[in-house]
């Protein structure tokens, strides 16, 4: 599956011996899955690169996107009733999709913890022995990520919040299959008692906050998190910027913008810039010729992060986030990543799920929509200077989870 997927995925390997099985790409599986598998994951990706393009692409995205639309919140009632898209996967099921793996895994003392609503339907369906979990990857989740047969299925639900909960219990989800963790972030992003994201988020504040207008007013509230920070007026040097693209490469263009539009203070290095190509070599090439024309020279204030498979990306990437100041990204499952203290700068979202994320994002404070980005060099310094980013940054850390990964370990009784 996508990023969204196996991102929550790699941050839960430890609890399998370090190994991760892919429900589309794992050893031996049957040739007619994996070519199902592939031609639905190029169409997604195809059809997530369209959206970008005027009427045409925008009116295909909105079609595709309807099968996996999240319905308004309120007014509490029932919702229980499956949708078409849920229809057609276990129809692929009672085919036999899955059905490989699930007997080459099956084990009564395991549980199965899978981040793909899918890879519930099949453990489920194919008569898994063990516990069955699936880890919800958004803030907001339509009904296909709940059982076909909500009442009398055994699948239970790790949750990345309260909302969440009271969504699947409108979907039908018995109260007892449903547990609130947080979404699983990096633990060497987090620490048991959040001290790693803490002494990230000190570093970061003074960095966000050149002005002091924020700690000035906030001091009291700053130093009951990390001490001392209200005070420090240290140059830190260039704010560092994590630009990430989406699995399906969307948006790098955004990224090319960047390059262009913040050549100057790279150059006077006070930005350093980031560029997540992900595992997409044209996504790096495309980065490669936007530095080259913005006549910057890569690894002096602008660094691509590019990786052959997605371990070493996963890895690299959360390398990347510790030593940054702001992520600017879509509001995909990075939208979780503002608990460690991180502030986001919000994208345009990519599908209904993303909508979602972007409202909740700004809800709990923990970033702010992006501005037009030929203007980025001037409203950025403003952003910057007026000490809103150091106030993402904290409530981000304050009002959203970042212990998902240890409170799974505790609910599954392993560490």
């Amino acid at each position: 599956m996508g990023y969204g997927h196996q991102r929550p995925a790699n941050a839960l390997r430890h609890l399998s011996g370090g190994e991760v099985l892919i429900t589309n790409n794992y050893p031996g599986i049957p040739e007619w899955e994996k070519d199902y598998w592939t031609k639905s994951l190029e169409s997604y990706e195809k059809l997530s690169r369209l959206k970008k393009l005027p009427l045409v692409g925008s009116l295909v995205f909105k079609a595709m996107d309807a099968f996996q639309k999240i319905r308004p919140m309120y007014p509490t009632r029932d919702l229980s009733r499956p949708t078409l898209q849920q229809l057609f996967f276990y129809s692929m099921i009672k085919k036999g999709l899955g059905k490989d793996l699930i007997e080459k895994i099956d084990d009564p003392k395991l549980p199965l913890v899978t981040t793909f609503f899918v890879g519930a339907y099949i453990a489920e369906y194919h008569g898994y022995s063990g516990d069955i979990y699936c880890v919800v990857c958004d803030t907001d989740a339509s009904r296909a990520w709940a059982p076909l047969n909500p009442q009398g299925s055994r699948i239970k639900y790790f949750l990345p919040n309260d909302k969440l909960k009271e969504r699947f219990l409108m979907y039908g989800v018995r109260e007892d299959n449903l547990f609130v963790t947080g979404f699983p972030l990096p633990k060497e992003n987090v620490g048991k008692d959040k001290e790693i994201a803490a002494e990230a988020l000190s570093r970061r504040i003074v960095r966000l906050d050149p002005l002091k207008k924020y700690r000035e007013e906030y001091s009291a509230l700053i130093d009951s998190i990390v001490s001392g920070v209200s005070t420090e007026t240290e140059n830190q040097g260039a704010i560092k910027i994590a630009f990430a693209v989406g699995g399906a490469g969307a948006q790098k263009e955004i990224g090319g913008e960047l390059v262009k539009n913040l050549a100057i203070l790279i150059k006077q290095k006070k930005i350093a810039l980031n560029l997540v190509a992900g595992v997409r070599p044209e996504v790096r090439d495309y980065f490669l010729t936007q530095i080259d024309l913005a006549g910057l020279v890569l690894g002096e204030g602008v660094d691509i992060l590019f990786a052959e498979s997605k371990d070493n990306y996963f890895k690299e990437f959360n390398q990347v986030i510790a030593e940054s100041d702001i992520l600017w990204t879509k509001p995909s499952e990075l939208s979780f990543f503002c608990a460690l203290g991180i502030p986001i700068i919000i994208t345009d979202p990519v599908g209904s799920q993303e909508d979602f994320n972007r409202e909740w994002i700004l809800s709990v404070g923990a970033g702010v929509d992006s501005l037009p980005i030929d203007h980025v060099e001037e409203w950025l310094p403003d952003l910057l200077e007026s000490g809103r980013l150091a106030r993402a940054a904290v409530d981000g850390f304050i009002n959203a989870e970042s212990l998902g990964t240890y409170n799974i370990e505790e609910l599954l009784n392993v560490k």
